[in-house]
């Protein structure tokens, strides 16, 4: 293997370049906010052409030095978000590397990221995951972007199942293979995620082609859906139906790759008239989750018993986004969130609190506490209690993780700067010394206790005590086709 030490150069302007090498060519970074830089930088050839909806290949060599100074183009989705200047372009698969000690033997904890977004939008360049201030704390950070939507999640014939996973899987293999040239240790990896990334981290938990590549998880928001095969397709092959095709790898191959979003987008738009054969996948207009096929992923990962270390929590007021950006829920609304989702009754509440409580713990609250409680002994559990705009919702855990508390979406979530400051410093910490050493600083949930993030931050019993009763003989199996 080629020597994939790094070095420094100084230019005229003082400014620090740092150049790298992988064992598909050179690197040139840059120095910000005190740390090393290196945006854009391949993990995978780009999935177009002949490598369109397969398992990611390796990356293609390049010649010369390859500047790394630019995040790589977002993979194509729905609705940017406001990632505009990350759109466009074929080469999706790319990860960003912050270093505070780029030395080849510096051997420093790593921290790779996996962003959220449903499994159908986001990108590692958002400016809610600038690794520059965990970095200065001493670790090395890692961000990557992974195909979401059509292209990473559909399931489709002639295609391997969970693409966007098996991306993820790659950009492991990579830290594997070449974070020593970054300054980084191999053998000290962790994986940490909210959301969407979470969830896929549990998966990987799951996931045999996932074993030993990470060695410690941090899953924040887990979500509990997972689809079977078969209600799995039949969501493909509505998506392909809106562009004439079928669910077929070699028929979407055919479409603009940027154009292939906007079917979905028109399925999300009819989820109503799909309630009778997708259920709870179509009442709350889920179009993509993991598919349990068997193969890429055999099980949930409520049935898998975690082979690493965990750090699982979620935030109070999960659902309480969402109600900002749907609106107040209907009364039919909440009779049906009652009906066809809370698995035994819940007290009696104001509807539209009952209607964030249930929809706080189907979709986060509770598969995360029960992915904890696989493996009680090795796992320790929070709840983010710190309220900003919509109280502790899902998301603010996002820039009070990263310390980036300003300048994104996720940031303006938050009030008072000074306050957050200060649970960001006790997160961050958390976050870290568990990377380093596997303790975050309180005990495992086998003690019943766990860590209450606020103004006055406690160790206490989990909280939530009546969804854990409500919810403690629910599975959360792969979400069916209904016939």
């Amino acid at each position: 293997m080629e020597n994939l030490s790094s070095r420094t150069t100084v230019v005229a302007s003082l400014a620090l370049i740092f150049e790298a090498r992988t064992t598909a060519g050179r690197l040139r970074g840059t120095s910000e906010a005190g740390v090393a830089v290196f945006r854009g930088i391949p993990f995978a050839a780009p999935p177009v052409g002949e490598l369109r909806f397969a398992a990611p290949a390796p990356p293609r060599p390049w010649d010369g030095v390859r500047d790394a100074r630019e995040f790589g183009p977002a993979p194509p989705q729905a609705g940017a978000f406001g990632m505009n200047r990350l759109m466009g372009g074929e080469d999706w698969l790319t990860l960003n590397v912050w270093s505070p000690d780029p030395g080849r033997d510096a051997g420093l904890p790593v921290m790779v990221w996996f962003h959220g977004g449903g499994y159908g939008v986001g990108a590692s360049g958002m400016p809610e995951y600038d690794g520059a201030r965990l970095a200065r704390d001493g670790v090395v950070v890692v961000t990557f972007n992974y195909r979401v939507g059509i292209e990473g999640f559909a399931h489709l014939e002639g295609a391997p199942a969970n693409r966007g996973l098996l991306d993820q899987v790659a950009a492991l293999e990579w830290v594997r293979d070449t974070i020593r040239g970054f300054g980084g240790d191999p053998g000290s990896v962790t994986v940490f995620g909210q959301s969407a990334g979470a969830g896929s981290i549990a998966a990987l938990l799951a996931m045999p082609r996932a074993a030993g590549l990470f060695h410690r998880a941090v899953a924040q928001s887990v979500p509990g859906t997972f689809f079977t095969p078969e209600l799995a397709r039949d969501i493909a092959g509505a998506c392909a139906a809106e562009v004439g095709l079928t669910a077929t790898a070699a028929d979407l191959a055919t479409v603009d790759p940027e154009l292939l979003p906007a079917a979905g987008d028109e399925v999300m738009a009819k989820m109503g008239t799909h309630v009778e054969r997708w259920g709870r996948a179509a009442h709350r207009s889920i179009l993509f989750a993991p598919v349990v096929d068997g193969e890429v992923l055999p099980t949930t990962p409520w049935q898998a018993r975690p082979g690493v270390d965990l750090l699982v929590g979620h935030t109070r007021d999960e659902h309480r986004l969402f109600t900002a950006f749907l609106g107040e829920p209907t009364s039919e609304q909440v009779a049906t969130a009652v009906e066809v989702f809370a698995p035994r009754p819940y007290p009696a509440a104001e509807p539209t609190a009952l209607y964030e409580w249930i929809f706080s713990d189907w979709l986060f609250r509770m598969p995360s506490l029960h992915l904890a409680e696989r493996a009680a002994e090795r796992s320790h559990v929070y709840e983010l209690t710190w309220s900003g705009v919509l109280g502790a919702c899902h998301g603010l855990d996002v820039p009070l993780v990263f310390g980036n508390l300003a300048g994104s979406q996720p940031a303006a979530l938050i009030v008072d700067l000074a306050a957050a400051d200060a649970v960001s410093a006790l997160m961050r910490a958390a976050w870290i010394a568990f990377a380093t050493t596997g303790d975050p600083g309180w005990p495992t949930f086998d003690s019943g206790l766990v860590q209450i993030f606020d103004t006055e931050p406690v160790v206490a019993p989990y909280p939530e005590t009546t969804s854990r009763t409500i919810w403690q003989d629910h599975t959360f199996p792969p979400l069916p086709l209904r016939s």
